[in-house]
């Protein structure tokens, strides 16, 4: 810095402050500085610019996993708005959801030095009732249970899964059947109750779940299934691969779609579009998500006291995989 100084004409005060971007340095003396800057290689020293101010200008982020694809795309919005307000973020995915292994993240977290966290708990935890975090730690969580003093941000899953019921019982089908995700996700949960609600508040006969793990894999074995219901006439899969498989496992049986079985996915995956046929599926919007989470922490971080539940809204899309019952040659 001294030699920063020397070469730009000014003193080692003015270079610490367009270090740290102080406005209120003169343009000229700045450029001097920068040119000075640029000529000797120099560096500002983020480490001990961060122990002198307290802040880091990093948020940790604590993921359950890298294989779903709601994970991954939050993750990826949440790096996406980080970088934009000038965070870097520092990924701890976990092996497995237990309460020791979410606390040694946060240890790590720790060490490594970030201003805040962002915990994506898509799971239950296998350990434990309850999530309980450290005390003195800025949080937000996403896609949980999660209540109380930490921020939640979450796209509405119920909302998406009624809309995908109404969908097709409004083009004419009986009733809708379900191919749930796992039962330890939050997200499979909130859109397998949506699916029966909604289906009990218009009177229907409520079918069996079946359920998969969100692979293709497992969606086509619960569609073999489903060719042999004879009655089934509409089916909403809890994520567009599980759809791909029901999808697959319907025209290897010679169920047609959607002349035969109507199907509805959810998470609107950028395939989806190219499915044969194209897939009607719920559209999130997890740009939303990650820019909700990095503002609940940039007000968290600024004193701001953030609480409660904000939840993104989603969007029915409709494409050419659902029809009415009962067309020519049809179940109906």
């Amino acid at each position: 810095m001294a030699d920063v100084a020397q070469r730009a004409g000014v003193s080692s005060q003015t270079v610490s402050r367009v270090s740290n971007g102080d406005a209120a340095v003169v343009e000229a003396t700045r450029q001097k500085v920068l040119d000075a800057m640029k000529e000797l290689g120099y560096r500002p020293n983020s480490a001990a610019r961060a122990l002198k101010r307290g802040e880091f200008r990093a948020i940790g982020v604590i993921t359950m996993g890298l294989t779903s694809t709601g994970n991954v795309r939050t993750l990826d919005a949440i790096a996406g708005s980080a970088s934009r307000a000038g965070y870097a973020v520092t990924l701890i995915p976990l092996d497995a959801p237990t309460q020791d292994n979410v606390k040694g993240a946060f240890t790590r977290l720790d060490e490594l030095a970030v201003d805040a966290v962002v915990l994506i708990m898509e799971v239950h935890l296998l350990d434990a009732a309850a999530l309980t975090l450290p005390p003195h730690v800025k949080v937000v969580v996403v896609d949980s249970d999660a209540t109380g003093r930490f921020p939640v941000v979450d796209t509405d899953q119920r909302q998406g899964a009624r809309a995908a019921v109404r969908h097709l019982l409004g083009l004419g089908h009986a009733t809708v059947w379900h191919i749930a995700g796992p039962e330890e996700s939050f997200a499979a949960g909130r859109r397998a109750e949506a699916w029966e609600a909604a289906l009990r508040e218009e009177g229907r006969t409520v079918p069996p779940v079946l359920r998969g793990d969100w692979t293709p894999e497992s969606g086509y074995e619960a569609g073999l299934r489903l060719a042999d219901e004879a009655d089934c006439t509409a089916v909403f899969v809890a994520n567009d691969q599980m759809a791909l498989g029901v999808l697959r496992a319907l025209h290897d049986r010679g169920v047609r779609v959607p002349g035969d079985v109507s199907v509805v996915g959810f998470d609107d995956i950028p395939e989806a579009a190219s499915f044969i046929p194209p897939l009607t599926t719920v559209h999130q919007d997890f740009a939303q998500v990650g820019a909700w989470c990095v503002d609940a922490v940039l007000r968290e971080l600024a004193g701001e006291e953030v609480t409660g539940v904000r939840l993104v809204a989603t969007t029915l899309v409709e494409r050419n995989s659902t029809a009415g019952p009962g067309g020519p040659g049809g179940r109906g």
